[in-house]
């Protein structure tokens, strides 16, 4: 949800999104990701976090 958040603050498509984290799959992968239906490793959670210009912790929900 905080992904989704943080992008649609930005103004960010997921398809401008996806390319940024440089994602060959486009919407669809930036899509699951925020529905909660992909496990995202570390290296790609970080990759969002730069993109979004935020930190890490601002995406997790503990």
């Amino acid at each position: 949800m905080r992904i989704r958040e943080c992008r649609l603050e930005q103004g960010l498509s997921q398809d401008r999104l996806a390319l940024m984290i440089g994602s060959s799959e486009g919407k669809a992968y930036i899509s699951r990701i925020e529905l909660g239906k992909s496990n995202v490793s570390i290296n790609v959670l970080c990759r969002i976090a730069c993109a979004l210009d935020v930190k890490v912790r601002d995406l997790i929900d503990f």
